[in-house]
């Protein structure tokens, strides 16, 4: 689709944001208003892929972000166009609008009892109203003539501005000053012929009145051109003649080995290092996401394995073996139980989860050394290696640190720099220090194999090139950043007893670098697997395979480069990578994840939390940092939680399956559908494919948001039809009400379906209260009928929990690092006689909040005051200009603290410490 727009325009934010919300991608083409190209004089326009032109906003909209036909949604969208269009053009002349006064009032009204316009999720109409009122809420003064006493408007306002969605659609929309919005809004309506209601409507009225409209569902408006025709006689026809030939669920067998003509996937997560528990960070970032794409895979009946292990080589082992006093093997036998029982608990399925320290391992990868070697690929050169004379040995990669000579980050290991990302080699690193004993190491040679990597790059640049479309961007930039700077022999081998020998005369005291072996691994591991394992790694020329691999982007430069190097140096037909999958981090809190000092949530620690491993795998997908770090937040986790899967899925499901139970004693009853309910379709349908799409990309976050839009579908098409009341009326009206549910009913088998690569558990609960055979949990593009009429469902009952504030607070302590826990958590004698309620009073007097329509104010001042800071700095680095606006904010902020009873303390002292 493309956007075709002049400058400033607010129709043009709000498409945008309306598209994020839904995962559609705009072109945008920014034009002279005067421009007649397309022969009209408004803009925007939105060009559909079928040539069609959208020349109304609002209907550009409803396309891009189409809810199911309500009569709320309606009513909010034609009362923006008839009545806070009008009233918004003319608060720019020199009288104002007083109009414009009033209209602000009703929506401060109606959002006193709301989140949103509607309920309490965002729609369409949201969007609308918001971006109509950017220019007048973004300009100081016009906020303050007509926004002053709208706290519930402020508030609303700024918690869709800070949806990632909307930041986001800012950055492409790039409008200017709410002056210039508010132009561009008057030159854009200048042709739409509206003119001003000089009494208020009825709709007004309604909106005025109530949140929720209290019309009968024989009222509710139809969206038109949301669906074509066509679209809906697609679904007509999936409803009612596809299910019979719907595929089911091929059977699981053992082992799984690639077959001529079918869709063969190979799935790898990056294996992780043996000498530390992974935290969450780790285990989104390749096990968790590599888990969840299989399980797609696997419902598209797509012949896939799935592999991965621990990575128990190189000096990571040999150091935390030092460290515990324990010997490498034994630290790889401790720590491969840790990782495993960790996955497993996390309902990470593995075909085989298998370890690097294996007979198998070394077989294959000195068999592929072998190859690499005699086909003329490795070299030799005498290389200059610390050598710590205290500890007496060469100093491996990972035993050394210091200050990093590109970026002067101070704790830079030997192979690689935390800091900027950068590969060094540990004798460039300024000021070393052994990391066993602190000593500084001195300099001297040996004699090392390296891998000849110009003598591959002209066919690493033509694969690179000709296969990373399928790629992350992160991967896409760090391969291509790699070949750019051009490549030069990388050492291969160490001088250490733990690792894989190397099979070379004179080099037998040496082992390979972890580099080289650890991606080996994955051969290794379905080598344990199958015996027949070569089927998948050396296919025949008949037989294609594509191989996803998952890791976070650290991992980029040895499977993009190195990795397919050795492979292409054996001249043999190895499976190389289709699709590297690489996140960026995620991040805990305020901070990073630290185990040494007790910092972030780690595998072993998740399930003592009472939280089902389903919401942890919910929330990580749901903030998987994907295109840039992402954090983990208690309180987020909660609010996420409690709002989609408890208020938004959860309460959707549990309501339709409890009336089945109640009202049609557990069964399915007949349905006959309207036009109406096969438009709703049509929207699901559209949005069950793009998340089909967006999941092939492995673009998981994506994939949530199209789950959640259709259980709003839902719970949208309950509340319009309200078969409860249904149910009191005519035959007819019961009728209605039977088909209502068990369409419902159908919708959510949908989703359980949906979800399973998600929250496997959850899926399988709802599977058991819809009583749905598991050969129906497959995924096709078509919205057919799961379950018949006469299906008998189970018995329904709540899903998830609520997470209350009480347990996050909980939660945030006990994860907030050791200055939280033992003694600095307990109070001495002498506190605890200052604390006893039968003595002295406290040291400090104890707040008392205020009531609620105070903190409701103070809130929205805050809000207001913060969006004039984000402005001022937007527009200038001179502090003089907004300093002492950011003065005012940080005091609003401690008045809503004090308001709210929380401990109040001095800003500036606290920033100095």
């Amino acid at each position: 689709m493309k956007l075709i727009t002049n400058e400033n325009n607010p129709n043009a934010l709000k498409l945008f944001i309306c598209g994020n919300l839904t995962c559609k991608t705009i072109d945008c083409e920014k034009v002279d208003s005067k421009d007649t190209k397309l022969h009209h004089s408004r803009y925007p326009a939105l060009i559909l892929d079928n040539g069609k032109q959208l020349f109304s906003s609002n209907a550009a909209a409803l396309y891009l972000f189409p809810s199911f036909p309500t009569d709320i949604v309606d009513q909010w969208l034609e009362w923006e166009a008839s009545h806070l269009v009008p009233s918004v053009l003319k608060s720019l002349s020199k009288e104002g609008s007083t109009t414009l006064t009033n209209n602000i009032k009703i929506l401060d009204t109606v959002l006193s009892k709301t989140k949103f316009l509607h309920e309490g999720f965002i729609t369409v109409a949201d969007v609308t109203v918001w971006s109509t009122l950017f220019g007048v809420i973004t300009e100081p003064k016009l906020r303050e003539k007509y926004c002053s006493s709208a706290a519930n408007v402020i508030r609303w306002f700024e918690a869709i501005h800070l949806l990632p969605e909307v930041q986001a659609a800012m950055k492409s929309w790039n409008g200017k000053s709410g002056e210039a919005v508010l132009t561009s809004l008057q030159s854009s309506s200048s042709c739409l012929a509206v003119t001003e209601a000089s009494s208020t409507s009825t709709i007004t009225a309604k909106l005025a009145k109530t949140s929720i409209s209290n019309a009968p569902a024989s009222e509710t408006t139809p969206v038109k051109d949301v669906v074509s025709e066509d679209e809906i006689s697609a679904c007509i026809e999936a409803w009612e003649k596809k299910s019979a030939t719907r595929p089911k669920l091929k059977p699981h067998v053992h082992p799984i080995l690639p077959k001529e003509g079918e869709n063969n996937v190979l799935i790898t997560s990056a294996l992780p290092y043996v000498n530390n528990v992974p935290h969450l960070g780790n285990i989104i970032g390749c096990v968790l996401s590599a888990d969840v794409f299989a399980r797609y895979c696997r419902l598209r009946n797509r012949n896939t394995l799935f592999v991965s292990g621990t990575d128990e080589y190189g000096t990571a082992t040999e150091t935390k073996a030092l460290e515990e006093k324990l010997t490498p093997q034994q630290i790889c036998d401790k720590y491969f139980v840790i990782h495993k029982d960790i996955y497993e608990w996390f309902n990470i399925k593995f075909d085989q989860f298998g370890r690097t320290t294996t007979q198998k391992q070394t077989e294959i990868a000195q068999s592929i050394f072998k190859l690499v070697h005699n086909n003329g690929f490795t070299s030799t050169a005498s290389v200059e290696q610390l050598l710590c004379e205290k500890c007496d040995r060469f100093l491996a990669d990972r035993f050394v640190e210091g200050t990093c000579p590109k970026c002067k980050y101070e704790d830079a290991r030997g192979d690689q720099c935390d800091g900027c990302g950068s590969l060094i080699n540990a004798t460039e690193l300024i000021n070393p220090r052994c990391k066993v004993c602190g000593n500084t190491p001195v300099i001297r040679h040996s004699e090392q194999l390296f891998l000849e990597l110009p003598k591959l790059e002209a066919d690493l640049k033509k694969w690179v090139d000709n296969t990373s479309s399928g790629w992350s961007h992160n991967a896409r930039v760090i391969a291509k950043s790699w070949l750019k700077d051009g490549l030069k022999p990388r050492c291969i081998t160490r001088d250490l007893k733990w690792g894989v020998q190397v099979p070379l005369q004179g080099f037998e005291k040496k082992v390979f670098y972890v580099w080289f072996d650890a991606p080996i691994g994955y051969m290794s591991i379905s080598a344990a697997y199958t015996d027949e394992w070569e089927k998948w790694w050396l296919p025949s020329k008949s037989t294609q395979i594509t191989l996803y691999q998952f890791m976070a982007k650290d991992n980029v430069p040895f499977h993009s480069i190195m990795f397919p190097a050795i492979e292409m140096a054996t001249q043999k037909n190895y499976t190389k990578v289709s699709h590297i999958m690489a996140t960026e981090y995620l991040n805990y809190e305020d901070g990073k994840f630290s185990k040494s000092r007790g910092v972030g949530v780690f595998g072993n620690d998740a399930r003592d939390t009472g939280i089902s491993a389903d919401v942890f795998r919910f929330y990580l997908l749901y903030i998987r940092p994907e295109a840039q770090d992402s954090s983990f937040s208690w309180a987020d986790m909660a609010a996420k939680t409690n709002t989609e899967l408890l208020n938004n899925l959860g309460n959707f499901t549990n309501r339709a399956l409890t009336f089945c139970e109640k009202f049609f004693g557990s069964v399915i009853p007949d349905m006959k559908l309207n036009k109406e309910d096969f438009q709703l379709l049509a929207l699901i349908t559209r949005e069950l494919r793009q998340f089909m799409a967006v999941l092939d990309k492995a673009k998981f976050r994506d994939g949530i948001k199209h789950i959640l839009c259709i259980s709003k579908y839902c719970n949208q098409l309950m509340q319009a039809e309200k078969p409860w009341v249904l149910m009191k009326g005519s035959e007819e009206e019961k009728s209605r009400a039977g088909t209502v549910i068990g369409l419902l009913s159908n919708l959510a088998c949908l989703l359980s379906i949906m979800i399973r690569p998600y929250m496997p558990d959850t899926s399988k609960i709802m599977a058991e209260q819809l009583n749905a055979p598991e050969s129906l949990y497959v995924l096709t593009e078509d919205v057919t009928m799961l379950l018949p009429p006469g299906h008998k469902i189970g018995h329904p009952s709540p899903i998830f929990s609520l997470i209350t504030p009480k347990t996050v607070e909980e939660l945030k302590a006990r994860f907030a690092g050791k200055q939280n826990d033992s003694a600095a958590a307990k109070p001495t004698k002498t506190e605890a006689k200052s604390t006893d309620k039968s003595n002295s009073a406290p040291s400090q007097p104890a707040s008392v909040p205020a009531n609620s329509e105070t903190i409701e104010k103070l809130e929205a001042a805050v809000a207001a005051q913060g969006l004039v800071v984000r402005k001022l700095k937007s527009e200038t680095k001179d502090k003089t200009v907004w300093e002492p606006e950011v003065k005012k904010l940080l005091d609003l902020k401690q008045q809503l603290a004090s308001a709210k009873g929380e401990q109040v303390g001095n800003a500036a002292t606290k920033k100095k410490k």
